[in-house]
C-alpha cells in the first residue's frame, strides 16, 4: 500500500513518482527462515549458504559451500534462486543483524541456513539488486536498528523484516539505480578476481621452485625444466640430505631458523584507560584487521593510536613491508602493511630485511602453515609463542634464486596492491553516491554540480 506521506527516515521528502510501500508488497510468498537440520545431514547433498558466507560476500556468487542432504520438499522451500535477498536473522553485534546479501549466481541448487532470512523481490515489481543498494545503504541501516531485538544475540524476525516502508521508484528508475552501483560493484569484483589470479601465479611459483624443488627433480630426470636456460641455471642437478626435518633439499643449498633470517617481534596493547594513546594518526593492527583481507595487503585499520601510544608498545611503529602474521585466535591471518603500522599482542611481526625478503618469507608461511600452528600451545585458545616460532625452519636458496623470485612476485604484489587501492577509492565513490541516489538526486549521484 502506498504512503501518502511520502517521507522515510533518513531519506526524507521523496520525489515525485516514488512510492512507499511496504517490503512485504514487493515480495512473492513473503520472507521465509532458513533450514536447520542435525549434524548427521551434513557434508553432501546441495550447497548451503551459512552466516560465514553471508558475512564475507555483499553479492555472492557461485563459489565453494558445505553441503546439506535435503529432501524433494525441503529443497523446493529452501532453495535459492539468482535475485533472492538474505539477511543475518540474527548477529553476535548489533549492527551485524539484518546484514543484507545479494544472491548474483546460483550454479547448483543451494539452501539457505536458519540464522538466515530469505527474501524474493517480485522481478514485475521491484528490481532485486536495487533493493540490495537500499538495504545497504543509511536508511537501511536504521531501519535494521529499529527492528533489532537485543535478547542472547541481536536480531531481526522475518515478520518485522516484511512490515518495514521501503522507497519505491517505478521500476526504470530501481534499474537505472541498481545499474550505476552495480556497474562499480562488478569492477570490484573484476579486481578481487584477478588478484586471486596473481596470488595464485606467485603461491604456484613459490611451490614449484621452493617447496616440490620441480627444476632439480626435472634435471635429475633428464627432462626439460620449463624454464628459460638462466633461471635454469639457479637450479642444481640433485639433491642432499637435511639435517633438519626439512627432508632433503637442492644441493649447496641451506636451511636455517627463521628467527635467525628475520627480526621476530611482538606488540601490545596501549591502556584504554588513557584517552591520550588513543584517536592518533599511527595505524594499530588487531587479527580483526587482517580478517577480512581478500588478499594480504593491509591498506588501513579500523583503530588508530597517538605517538604517546605507540610509544608504549615495544616494538615501536613498524615500517611498511614488514610481514605480520596472526599468532592467536586464530593462528596465520597474513598481511604486508603499505602504511607504518603498530600491532597488538595478537601477532608476530617478521622485519625482512636481511637475505630473505618479504614475498618469500610470505609464501613460506603460508606453505608452513601446519608446522607454524604444530609448534603453538594454550588452554583457552592456541598460540604460536615468539619462542617456539624462531626455531623453525626455512630453506635458504642461493640469493639469486631468491632474487629471481622477487622478480615474478614483486610486480604480482604491486599490481595487487593497485587493484586493492582503486577498490578502496570505488567502493567510497559508491557509498557517496548510493544515498545521493535513493533520495532521487540522480543528477548529483553522478557527480554532476
Amino acid at each position: 500500500m502506498t504512503d501518502p506521506n511520502r517521507a522515510l527516515p533518513v531519506l526524507g521528502t521523496l520525489p515525485s513518482g516514488w512510492d512507499i510501500v511496504s517490503f512485504e508488497s514487493v515480495l512473492l510468498g513473503g520472507t521465509r527462515n532458513g533450514i536447520y537440520k542435525p549434524k548427521l545431514h551434513h557434508g553432501s547433498g546441495a550447497k548451503i549458504v551459512n552466516m560465514g558466507e553471508l558475512f564475507a560476500h555483499r553479492r555472492l556468487h557461485a563459489i565453494a559451500m558445505k553441503r546439506l542432504r535435503v529432501t524433494q520438499d525441503e529443497l523446493e522451500r529452501f532453495e535459492l534462486h539468482q535475485g533472492d535477498l538474505l539477511f543475518a536473522r540474527r548477529s553476535l553485534v548489533a549492527e551485524g543483524a539484518g546484514k543484507c546479501t545479494l544472491v548474483c549466481e546460483v550454479d547448483e541448487p543451494t539452501v539457505f541456513e536458519s540464522s538466515i532470512i530469505r527474501a524474493r523481490p517480485d522481478p514485475e515489481i521491484a528490481d532485486s539488486a536495487f533493493l540490495f543498494y537500499l538495504f545497504s545503504s543509511p536508511y537501511g541501516s536504521h531501519a535494521m536498528g529499529a527492528i533489532t531485538r537485543q535478547v542472547a544475540v541481536a536480531g531481526i524476525t522475518g515478520r518485522d523484516l516484511a512490515a518495514l516502508s521501503i522507497p519505491l521508484p517505478p521500476l526504470t528508475v530501481q534499474r537505472r539505480i541498481a545499474g550505476i552501483l552495480g556497474a562499480i560493484d562488478d569492477k570490484i569484483e573484476l579486481n578481487r578476481r584477478m588478484n586471486l589470479t596473481l596470488e595464485s601465479i606467485a603461491c604456484a611459483v613459490f611451490k614449484s621452485w621452493f617447496i616440490d624443488f620441480d627444476p632439480v627433480r626435472k634435471k635429475m630426470e633428464g627432462g626439460e625444466v620449463g624454464l628459460p636456460p638462466d633461471l635454469a641455471a639457479l637450479f642444481p642437478q640433485s639433491f642432499e640430505p637435511s639435517p633438519t626435518a626439512v627432508g632433503r633439499i637442492p644441493r649447496s643449498w641451506e636451511v636455517s631458523e627463521i628467527g635467525r633470517e628475520v627480526r621476530v617481534v611482538g606488540g601490545s596493547t596501549p591502556s584504554t584507560t588513557c584517552p591520550a594513546y588513543w584517536g592518533g594518526d599511527i595505524h594499530f593492527a588487531t587479527p580483526k584487521d587482517l580478517a577480512a583481507l581478500a588478499s594480504p595487503v593491509l591498506l588501513s585499520t579500523a583503530r588508530r593510536i597517538t605517538e604517546e601510544g605507540a610509544a608504549t608498545i615495544s616494538s615501536g611503529v613498524l615500517p611498511p613491508g614488514t610481514l605480520l602474521m596472526s599468532s592467536r585466535a586464530p593462528i596465520g591471518y597474513l598481511a604486508i602493511p603499505e602504511i607504518p603500522v603498530c600491532i597488538n599482542q595478537g601477532f608476530i611481526a617478521m622485519d625482512c630485511d636481511g637475505s630473505l625478503p618479504n614475498q618469500y618469507v610470505l609464501h613460506w608461511a603460508r606453505e608452513s602453515m601446519d608446522s607454524i600452528v604444530g609448534n603453538a600451545n594454550g588452554t583457552t585458545f592456541l598460540e604460536i609463542s615468539k619462542r617456539n616460532f624462531r626455531p623453525l625452519p626455512i630453506v635458504v636458496p642461493p640469493k639469486q634464486a631468491v632474487d629471481a623470485f622477487i622478480d615474478v612476485a614483486a610486480p604480482l604484489h604491486r599490481r595487487v596492491v593497485r587493484a586493492l587501492e582503486e577498490n578502496e577509492s570505488l567502493s567510497a565513490i559508491r557509498d557517496q553516491m548510493l544515498p545521493r541516489l535513493l533520495k532521487g538526486n540522480m543528477e548529483k549521484g553522478l557527480g554532476a554540480e
